[in-house]
């Protein structure tokens, strides 16, 4: 590795680092999870089940020497459906646009095919350095632990690659993922800031409206309902005849689902799953505006 010291000529914004990172891994290895931790707000869903991440939602990490911006991606597995061919797609084009690359595996849970599957697909991106995160540490033992990331590196050396680091961590508990971005900043080019501070996100307020309101209505029905569900934000509007003090934004959203025998599942006895849906989602989305919304 070589060291540079900076000489007087040269101009002491050089040093700043700014780039794209992804997380990558099976459905629930804890990327979104981990997105949050890192930026410090809620900006990726994080529903109890696979596959719910439909949008690239990027957080972007702000520091006096370095922007990292984290790009949140599907997880990748081997699709059964054109839908799921599709996020693949997603992933790899996402992929093979980053800086540096997070696989994510979680601690309590041994390495699977799935995990191979996307390790190999890994190992045939050259350019991109890899960095291995051993995620929801804070559910496993010190032997347990020690053993993943053993087994995590000798995969490494089974298809050839060289991991940048392996770094424990655990979002939920905020262990080791200020580390994280320490270690995951210096792979990233030097650069000026590509976002203004204080941006968390750069999706539009109405696809992350619609993603807290999707995360609503599939909490605590995984068994009943796949995940076969969209929202759509049709408008916001600041409701009319408000004081200046007290405004109150009316967000007017459709839920789609796949088949009409799970209109009841959504809507609930007399209507009441939904009401739920709309008081939960309603704080996370005035957590987001800053505002009071109906």
């Amino acid at each position: 590795m070589s060291v540079r010291t900076q000489s007087s000529e040269e101009p002491a914004e050089a040093r700043h680092r700014a780039g794209f990172a992804c997380f990558v891994g099976r459905p629930n290895a804890g990327k979104s999870t981990l997105t949050n931790a890192l930026v410090g707000q809620k900006v990726a869903i994080t529903a109890n089940q696979p596959q719910t991440t439909r949008h690239t939602v990027r957080g972007i990490v702000h520091r006096p020497d370095a922007q990292l911006i984290l790009v949140d991606t599907p997880g990748l597995h081997k699709p059964r459906t054109l839908l799921g061919e599709r996020l693949n797609d997603v992933v790899r084009t996402t992929w093979a646009e980053v800086d540096v690359i997070g696989f994510c595996l979680p601690a309590n849970e041994k390495i699977g095919p799935g995990d191979r599957f996307i390790a190999k697909e890994l190992a045939g991106i050259k350019k991109s350095p890899k960095v291995a995160i051993v995620t929801k540490t804070d559910l496993v033992d010190s032997k347990t632990l020690a053993e993943q990331l053993i087994a995590i590196d000798q995969l490494g050396k089974e298809l050839g690659m060289e991991w940048a680091q392996i770094v424990p961590v655990s979002a939920t508990a905020n262990k080791q993922v200020d580390l994280l971005a320490d270690l995951l900043i210096p792979l990233l080019p030097e650069g000026p800031a590509l976002y203004p501070e204080g941006d968390l996100t750069d999706e539009p307020e109405q696809v992350m409206i619609a993603e807290l309101i999707r995360e609503a209505a599939l909490e605590g029905v995984r068994d009943e309902l796949p995940h076969s569900i969209a929202v759509v934000v049709e408008e916001m509007l600041p409701r009319e005849d408000r004081p200046a003090d007290k405004p109150l934004l009316d967000i007017h959203a459709f839920v789609y689902i796949e088949r009409p025998s799970q209109k009841g599942i959504i809507i609930g006895p007399k209507g009441k799953r939904l009401k739920e849906v709309g008081i939960k989602s309603r704080k996370q989305i005035e957590a987001l505006l800053g505002t009071p919304v109906f």
